[in-house]
């Protein structure tokens, strides 16, 4: 009874999102309540939600505090000598703007959100693609590609959720990812060279002296624009940020400490007037609040599922539908599942719904969470190039380009990013095989 139980409501959560009949946000609290009361558990419905809330609160604040962080950095123009270099250096070389291209939205990434990184990679290239008549699907896709790794931090959204779902930190689940991630991000460069091969042959090495004049532009747009650049304190940020990475490296400290302390100093030091802080708090408090809200949501949606042990007997129904010979390969059965699941299913779904029990499963075969969990993010390479992602279609906007001329263009190099990763991960002993 309990299997069906938590099976139907899986199941009607899914629908339920993939449908856009209700938002993940209502969905992850109702859904989970309508099926606790359908299954007799009034009484403690109370206290299932509390401890599953509990449980992902630290998860909650440091997506909170890392979005503003970045996004505080994005405002302070730390990138932007990153731009201003890369628009030096490639000069007339298509390979070298592809390249370049690869660079600058990886380092844009770092915030987690497709959007933003879209939006300066775009704004900051676009004018330089249509200069030299290059493809814009490559503009498109190399941001996408480095996008689809990036994604994979705690703050990204896709780590957080696996981390929510099945209660883990980011010591146990985020940190051994890191050099797989580095793997992936050197495969995104060799996909961004075999791109520019592709473009220097078609257009060949372009001399014109535009490039000051496309910088000069970009420039200029950015200060009518933004009034909250901070050149001069540029090196401050940047060693703030390196200290910051190297500490959560060095997991020496809570990953929501470290991002809180980390904001507070950024923004007293690069906007010591109390409105400016107001201005950029607000500025950015609507990304957060859209992300951590589902997650602390989703934090009923465990509870409950872990409470009335609707998990466990779910996890038996489907340990007796695994073959035995399959048993104990399943993080590399997770890990390309995943790249399909969450293209044709939204994150939420697929981390809140599928996840969980694929875990409680795998104990049976001394599997731990947090390999699973690991294997569960690999797939996101694939996942960004899904019509469900909203920032997809904010990147398609600004390119111009059909987004099933995207998907045809990028589909396989996609799948390649997960291959390559999932082949650092089990040399490197993150999952096994």
């Amino acid at each position: 009874m309990l299997s069906f139980l938590g099976f139907s409501m899986v199941a009607v959560f899914m629908y339920l999102i993939m449908s856009k009949r209700l938002t993940p946000l209502v969905s992850l609290m109702l859904i989970p309540i309508l099926f606790g009361l359908i299954g007799g558990y009034a009484n403690d419905l109370g206290t299932m939600m509390f401890e599953g809330v509990k449980a992902i609160a630290p998860t909650a604040i440091m997506i909170f505090f890392a979005i503003l962080y970045f996004g505080l950095m994005i405002d302070t123009g730390l990138f932007e000598p990153l731009i201003a270099k890369i628009l030096k250096v490639v000069k007339g070389d298509p390979l070298k703007i592809v390249v370049g291209t690869a660079v600058l939205s990886m380092m844009v990434a770092l915030d987690g959100d497709g959007t933003t990184t879209y939006m300066i990679t775009v704004s900051s290239l676009l004018p330089l693609y249509k200069r030299l008549r290059m493809n814009p699907l490559i503009l498109a896709g190399v941001a996408m590609s480095s996008m689809g790794v990036m994604n994979m931090t705690p703050w990204g959204g896709a780590s957080a959720m696996a981390m929510t779902s099945l209660k883990l930190d980011s010591s146990e689940l985020f940190l051994p990812l890191i050099p797989v991630m580095g793997f992936g991000l050197l495969w995104v460069l060799v996909i961004s060279f075999i791109f520019g091969k592709m473009e220097r042959r078609r257009l060949g090495v372009i001399n014109i002296d535009a490039f000051r004049e496309v910088g000069s532009a970009a420039e200029m747009d950015a200060k009518a624009e933004f009034n909250y650049r901070r050149p001069k304190l540029v090196w401050f940020n940047l060693a703030l940020t390196l200290i910051l990475i190297v500490l959560l490296i060095m997991d020496v400290i809570p990953l929501m400490i470290l991002f809180m302390v980390a904001f507070a100093i950024a923004l007293l030091v690069n906007y010591p007037n109390i409105k400016e802080q107001q201005e950029r708090i607000s500025s950015h408090a609507s990304n957060a609040v859209a992300v951590v809200s589902i997650v602390i949501a989703a934090g009923i949606f465990t509870g409950i599922m872990s409470g009335t042990k609707m998990i466990d007997a779910m996890a038996t129904t489907l340990v007796s539908l695994i073959p035995e010979a399959l048993g104990q390969h399943l993080p590399v059965i997770v890990a390309f599942l995943s790249a399909p699941f969450t293209f044709f299913m939204s994150n939420n779904a697929f981390y809140f719904g599928v996840l969980p029990i694929i875990a409680q499963a795998a104990e049976s075969y001394g599997i731990s969470a947090a390999e699973i969990g690991r294997a569960a993010i690999l797939g996101q390479p694939v996942h960004v190039l899904s019509p469900l992602v909203a920032a997809a279609h904010l990147l398609i906007g600004m390119v111009g380009i059909e987004f099933s001329d995207l998907q045809r263009f990028l589909i396989k190099w996609a799948l390649g990013t997960t291959t390559v990763m999932v082949i650092a991960a089990l040399v490197l002993g993150v999952i096994s095989l």
